[in-house]
């Protein structure tokens, strides 16, 4: 994929070699030779990654990051630090300030672009996140306030790895910012238990004893409940040629023996922060959808949502040969309700009934209010007969019993008019099925009220019979 890069270096060398080999890599490339000068350029054309020197006059790589990193439109932008600097302490003060690598000159051209791209994704990613969650209506969530050890801490942790030493030490620096560690000795059972729990992070060994790692790393990105876990893979010096590979697979990050706990600790606090800043974007995207297809009111799903699911659920009639059945309900005689009540006891009344239509229904059924006092019940795998008896139970619930409302003093005694219609045929389209049960509904509305009616069937309906006239009364 494509994306553009803000290079950030004082020495027009340095720049001029990066900008060449990312152009020839079909990136877009932005640069800049300072800090201040970086921040100008990432206000004005919003880069997907950015990749600074550290040692620059003025603001270094360090302080552009950390300013980076506290500004809520800047903070999801992947930063890498590409400089001569190579101590562990270094690293993990560039990763303190929040970036997201830290590369030592020479770089190797593989394993750069390799992360630039995996960076990129990321990026993509976190914009569509962003998007549709400031689309909710809700505040965007700040990256880097989630970033302190107390924030980070009692994460679950899984390590895969063969070597008794090196798990031994890992579980020790993790355990000692208050992470529970978990460790499997071969990929098989990593994968098992990745699999049934819910996993901040997994740090994966290149080589498990025998086993290549990546295939654990693959495995993992294939399951649902692992997708989005972040990796830390770690490797020997020697076998960075291999990172590349993971990088495309999935692997978050990457940490090279012999491991420094302090960089350990760093780069498990990044990857956990950006874990639950995700999963607090997809909590969001979960909300704005559930807004989008339920009724705020009574909490069933609304129109739109009905219209998709019943046309999916008539479709499948053609594998499960198995009929669908609608059912219609409307509130009898509303407006007298608002009128003479109010229009809040109107809502109680809606909501109230809303969960007893509910309360009566198989898990498979589903309600939707269809508008105004109107709902729909969609039953799949339900003949007519069936249909037609838990039509009349509901009926039956709703005008039993009156609904208790404020400042009605005996409760307000609420019926419903109901008309079904059953389909066996995966052709018949959705307005057709509706409409005969609305048909339907019209007679039950004629013959009194507080009844259930059926519909004829299609074929019936459309040479001139509306609906049957065998009713359910009440009584």
């Amino acid at each position: 994929m494509t994306a553009r890069i803000l290079v950030v270096d004082d020495i027009p060398a340095n720049v001029k070699l990066l900008e060449i080999k990312l152009q020839a890599e079909y990136f877009e490339v932005l640069t800049a030779v300072d800090g201040p000068s970086a921040l100008e350029v990432v206000e004005r054309e919003a880069p997907d990654l950015i990749l600074t020197d550290v040692m620059m006059p003025g603001m270094d790589g360090f302080e552009l990051c950390r300013r980076l990193k506290s500004n809520l439109a800047t903070s999801h932008i992947p930063v890498v630090m590409v400089t001569a600097l190579s101590d562990a302490d270094d690293r993990v003060r560039g990763l303190e300030a929040g970036a997201d690598d830290f590369l030592t000159k020479p770089c190797n051209d593989i394993a750069l672009f390799a992360r630039v791209r995996s960076l990129a994704r990321l990026k993509v990613m976190l914009d569509e996140l962003r998007v549709r969650q400031a689309a909710s209506g809700q505040q965007v969530v700040d990256e880097s306030s989630l970033g302190s050890d107390e924030e980070t801490a009692d994460a679950r942790i899984l390590i895969a790895d063969a070597s008794d030493l090196l798990t031994a030490k890992i579980r020790e620096n993790l355990s000692q910012v208050g992470h529970q560690v978990e460790v499997a000795t071969n990929g098989a059972k990593a994968l098992e238990v990745a699999l049934g729990g819910n996993f901040d992070l997994i740090i994966v060994s290149l080589f498990i004893g025998a086993e290549d790692g990546l295939r654990l790393c693959s495995q993992l990105r294939s399951q649902e409940e692992t997708r989005h876990v972040p990796i830390l893979l770690t490797l020997d010096e020697d076998d960075l040629p291999r990172l590349a590979k993971g990088l495309e697979l999935g692997v978050t990050d990457y940490l090279i023996k012999p491991i420094d706990g302090n960089e350990l600790r760093a780069r498990c606090r990044t990857q956990i922060r950006r874990r639950r800043y995700h999963d607090q974007l997809r909590v969001v995207l979960r909300q704005s959808v559930a807004l989008a297809y339920t009724d705020p009111l009574t909490g069933v799903y609304n129109r739109r949502y009905l219209n998709a699911h019943l046309d999916r659920k008539i479709m499948e009639i053609a594998d499960s040969v198995k009929p669908v059945s609608l059912l219609i309900l409307d509130i009898d005689n509303f407006k007298y309700v608002n009128d003479n009540h109010g229009h809040a006891v109107g809502d109680e009344v809606l909501v109230a009934l809303a969960n007893r239509v509910s309360d009566g229904l198989r898990d498979l059924d589903m309600v939707a209010r269809y508008g105004g006092e109107e709902f729909v019940v969609v039953m799949p795998d339900s003949e007519a007969e069936d249909a037609l008896s838990a039509a009349e139970r509901i009926r039956r619930r709703i005008a039993e019993t009156p609904f208790a409302c404020a400042g009605v003093a005996d409760g307000l005694s609420v019926t419903v008019s109901v008309g079904v219609a059953t389909t066996n045929d995966p052709l018949e389209p959705m307005d057709s099925l509706i409409g005969r049960a609305d048909a339907a509904l019209y007679v039950a509305k004629n013959e009194g009220r507080n009844r259930v009616v059926r519909a004829r069937p299609a074929a019936e309906s459309a040479a001139g019979s509306v609906a049957e006239q065998a009713s359910f009364r009440a009584g």
